[in-house]
């Protein structure tokens, strides 16, 4: 599909007004650009070769790039309240996809504008109720995940900026790449040329599809850039700090719905040339909890109490190398499917991984329904009657045992699955000690909040 990408006419004393009040002492805006279902390794700043990535990687050549960034719970309704809230999903309520966040939560939009920011989103939103999330939606972006076209502009959003006298935090929600891949221009890609992770299967078909995907991640490139060339053309491109989040990971196996690395891991790239020094990575590990309350001092606001997020600001600023000694992640698989409970945690080296229905076979409705029009399932279906490694990436998906632990400095894909080597006994127990501790904290019951449950 064509996207609609228009711009808006500016006088230049319109712009050098704009530029004039970045230079006077006026707070600082923030942009926030989020991906959907994006496999964050795809983006060439992070070692993709598939396509390029010039507008996401110039922001990482101008600020720092983070390698440590996690999503708690990967799906998009959790991790976004998570964004939002500064609050893991067992306590916002949003412990399963489209549950509604709990009633008393307050969020960003409520924490920002006491220290004298709008905070504005365009684009997808999915987070209930409104309530919670009192953001003030601007026309632009495509709202709708599942929409067969991806239609942009920003020209609601520059002629906000234009007439606004408030620093903004503005959150610019993509519904790139998310399933159906029907955006973007996959003959441009050669698919025999493709470089695929190891747990997914290689086969013709496959291959297609992936093209059809990395399509949109180009797109999503294309999307950065026209936010990019907004704040340029409004005079506040360097008075704005940028964030750009990967989400957590794509509908292939082992991404999405899972608390493997390749679901959890996410892109985090920060761009303010005041004081993030360019071209910089850090290695600290961090979650989307932190986002909250690193935004809010970043703003010049109070600490937020009782909420599970820790300002990260120090890192972003490179006056601090570390941050987060755990990531801890949820799963809950109703209503994409049956009962699936999953836990993990995981440090900068090891991962622990707890199936609490090991007895069960994984599934999924949307991925592993076999007439969906996407056509993933259906293709490694077709695959492992005669490729023994599709049918043993098939395997390792549906049937997963209680424990799995990863030694992701040698093992990144989590392909070796450690749990049974003595060797790490007293380290796996150690993990086991502290995911308990935080699933006691969180009020986090396990398998029994695997249920059904009913929006109020």
């Amino acid at each position: 599909m064509n996207k609609v990408v228009r711009s808006v006419s500016i006088s230049a004393m319109t712009v050098v007004t704009s530029c004039l009040q970045a230079q006077t002492g006026i707070k600082p805006n923030i942009v926030v650009i989020m991906a959907d279902d994006l496999a964050s390794h795809e983006i060439a700043c992070y070692g993709g070769r598939n396509i390029s990535t010039p507008n996401i990687d110039r922001i990482a050549r101008e600020g720092v790039r983070f390698t440590g960034c996690y999503a708690s719970c990967t799906m998009s309704v959790p991790i976004r309240a998570s964004l939002y809230t500064g609050l893991y999903p067992a306590r916002h309520g949003v412990f399963q996809n489209h549950k509604s966040t709990y009633p008393h939560i307050k969020s960003i939009a409520h924490y920002l504008p006491p220290t004298g920011y709008r905070v504005w989103r365009t684009g997808k939103t999915h987070t209930t109720p409104r309530s919670v999330y009192p953001f003030e939606d601007i026309p632009g972006f495509e709202p709708n995940c599942v929409k067969r076209s991806a239609d942009y502009s920003t020209d609601s959003i520059k002629l906000r900026i234009l007439n606004e006298k408030q620093p903004f935090c503005l959150f610019v929600c993509s519904t790139l790449p998310h399933a159906p891949w029907t955006a973007g221009n996959p003959a441009a890609i050669d698919p025999d040329r493709l470089l695929l992770p190891p747990h997914l299967i290689d086969s013709k078909d496959f291959r297609e599809i992936y093209c059809k995907y990395l399509a949109e991640v180009k797109e999503l490139d294309e999307q950065v850039g026209a936010v990019w060339k907004m704040l340029e053309e409004t005079g506040q491109l360097d008075n704005t700090l940028i964030l750009f989040l990967g989400e957590q990971g794509p509908q292939f196996p082992g991404g999405k719905w899972t608390c493997w690395n390749y679901g959890q891991f996410s892109a985090l790239i920060a761009r303010y040339p005041r004081q993030i020094k360019a071209g910089t990575t850090s290695n600290a590990l961090v979650q989307y909890e932190d986002v909250l309350p690193t935004l809010v001092e970043f703003a010049g606001g109070n600490p937020i109490a009782d909420i599970d997020g820790e300002s990260f600001l120090p890192v972003l600023l490179g006056k601090k190398t570390t941050h987060r000694r755990w990531i801890y992640g949820i799963h809950n698989n109703i209503p994409e499917g049956t009962a699936y409970p999953v836990r993990s945690i995981r440090d900068k080296r090891y991962k622990l991984i707890v199936n609490l229905s090991p007895e069960k076979p994984y599934f999924e409705k949307h991925l592993m329904n076999v007439n969906n029009p996407v056509g993933v399932w259906k293709t490694w279906k077709e695959a492992a009657q005669t490729d023994s490694h599709a049918q043993a990436m098939i395997e390792r998906y549906v049937h997963r045992p209680a424990v799995e632990f990863y030694d992701l400095q040698a093992d990144p894909w989590e392909m070796n699955n450690l749990a049974s080597d003595g060797k790490h006994a007293k380290r796996i127990a150690e993990m086991e000690q502290q995911l308990k501790t935080w699933m006691s904290q969180q009020g986090d019951t396990g398998a029994s909040m695997d249920i059904e449950f009913v929006n109020k």
